[in-house]
This record gives structure tokens, sequence and C-alpha cells, in this order.
């Protein structure tokens, strides 16, 4: 009994320790940073690089690192090919992926070390391959931490882009393909539908180009068109988008067109456009006809049965008075 009432005491003197040793550590910092282009002086205030390169030529460019934390940190610098996710926004490979266009005309330091609330700048050279073709070679610098998460390596990054425009022969041309259109109608007759109009944008070009999209959709007769907008935002050379947008108040009148025309936002783009036919069919207001003549014979029925039944009456009622003046 001595001994138990022993470990108790030990185990209620120990966890008390325990928990305020735990609430007592103190939290790790967060480390922050930042990325701009420079000049050999410091951030220049440009939120990304944009040059017109010769083939065979090499500049020389700069980056600013700034360390916001309160401590020391070294930054791994990596340079890679650029893209646009699907909502548009610019971002570059990751580590594990092998750049094989304007991500590789970019030298720059391996690593950096910048001291706390410092600011580091770092020179970097592109190299524009003699070969390179005409057109945009988007890219972009990154200053990365790698940190460890259970067995998982997460490597965070920072960074801007560089868009690269080898000079020559510029061609813009957004290309309208896989065009498909639906409609979708109310139950109530005397409502109009809606025609749901999507395509794959695709840059056939060689620079970054985004298009204003015009939408027509139309009965065979071109009288009863509605209009509307399925402009595209910026695709890199070779990318694509899906864009997608709706056309209310369109009446189902059997089969019907719809057109997407797309203008390059690149100065000197050709519209290019493609049709689709859909085929729409009226059956709330099929339905409201077949109801309307129904009720109009089951009327007529009504009507007729009540004359041939008041035609009896009176023809009875002749009869018996006839009957009577014999009588």
């Amino acid at each position: 009994m001595i001994r138990v009432l022993a470990v108790l005491a030990a185990v209620l003197l120990t966890v008390p320790l325990t928990s305020t040793a735990a609430l007592a550590e103190p939290a790790k910092d967060t480390l922050t940073w930042s990325v701009q282009p420079a000049s050999a002086a410091g951030p220049d205030g440009r939120r990304w690089i944009e040059l017109s390169l010769d083939p065979g030529q090499t500049v020389t460019e700069h980056l600013a690192v700034r360390n916001f934390s309160d401590g020391e940190a070294v930054f791994a610098l990596k340079a890679a090919d650029g893209y646009l996710t699907d909502k548009g926004r610019f971002n570059m490979l990751q580590s594990d992926q092998t750049s094989k266009d304007g991500g590789t005309w970019i030298d720059v330091q391996k690593e950096i070390r910048v001291g706390a609330n410092a600011t580091t700048v770092v020179p970097f050279t592109i190299t524009v391959p003699e070969d390179a073709a005409p057109g945009d070679h988007p890219a972009g610098i990154a200053a990365t931490v790698t940190s460890a998460s259970g067995t998982v390596a997460v490597e965070s990054r920072v960074g801007f882009r560089v868009m690269m425009r080898a000079t020559g022969a510029i061609r813009a041309e957004v290309a309208v393909t896989g065009l498909s259109a639906t409609y979708e109608q109310p139950w109530n007759p005397f409502s109009s539908g809606v025609v749901t109009v999507k395509y794959t944008a695709t840059n056939k070009g060689n620079v970054a180009a985004g298009g204003a999209g015009a939408v027509a959709v139309s009965d065979l007769t071109g009288l009863a068109q509605r209009d509307g907008r399925a402009d595209v935002a910026e695709i890199f050379p070779g990318d694509s988008r899906t864009v997608e947008t709706r056309i209310g108040g369109v009446w189902a009148l059997g089969p019907m067109s719809a057109n997407v025309t797309v203008t390059p936002s690149v100065e000197g783009g050709s519209p290019m456009s493609a049709d689709v036919t859909l085929w729409t069919v009226p059956w709330p207001q099929l339905a409201l006809v077949v109801l309307v003549v129904a009720l109009f014979f089951a009327y007529r029925a009504i009507t007729r049965r009540r004359r041939r039944h008041l035609e009896n009456l009176l023809a009875r009622a002749r009869d018996e008075g006839r009957a009577e003046a014999r009588g």
C-alpha cells in the first residue's frame, strides 16, 4: 500500500512539470522572404522582366532576395520554364521537372545566404540559343527553401516571371476546336431556354495571346439570333484553355447554329471561327398545343352531347304534347 501511494505521489508531481515545460517552449520563427527584379543597386520596381532578344545574344540582369525573418537564411536559386495555370496564374515547373525552353536560357548561382532583415542582389545571365525560334519563351526564377514534413520534403518558393521574346516573324493565332453546344429548356412553355457553348482555345502562334470571343446562336433563318461573349484569357504558345459561356433568351426552333469567332488580342492576328449545329425541340410548347387541342375537342364533344341531349328532350316534349292533344 505504501508503495502504491509513493507511485501516485510521483505521478502527480511529474505531470504538472511536464505540462509547464511544454507550454514554456518558445515558438519557432517563421521564414518569410521576397524575390523581385533589380538593378545592381537594388530592387528597381519591376514586377517581372520582359525582354526582346536576338538569337545568340547574352544579357545580364539582377534579382533581389529579401529576408524578412530575424535569422539568417539560405535560399536555393532556380530557373525553370514558365506556364499559365487553368485559372490564368503564372507558374514555373517544379524542381523534379525538366525545362526544355526559356528556363534553360537562364544561368544563376545555385545558392545564396541572406542575413536577418537583409536584402542581397544577385546577377544572372540570359543567353539566347543561336537557333531560337521567333516568339515568346516564358520562364521564371525563384528562391526556394526545402523543409521536411514527416518523410516528405516540402519545397516553398517565391519568384517572378521572365518573359523573353526571340526576334523574328511574329504569328498570333488562337484556334477554336472541340466546339459543342447544348440546350437547356424549362418546362414553362412561356419561358425561353439557355444554350451553353463550350470550346477549346489553342494558341497555335508563337507569342502569348488572348482573344475576344464572339458567340452567335440563331435559327436557320437567322431571324431569332442571340449574341454573347466567350473571351479567351492569355495563353502561352502551344497551350490550350477551355472556354464556356451561356446564352439566354433562346427559343427552341428546331435545328439551330452556334458560331464562335475569336480575334487574337495581338495586333495582326487573324480571327478564327467554328460552327456547330444543335437540335432544339419545343417540348413544352408542343405539350401546350396538344393540351389546347385536346381541350378543344373535349369541349366540342361535350357541347355536341349537350346539344343532342337538349334536342332529345325537346323532341320528347313535342311527342308528349301531341299525345295529350289527341287524347
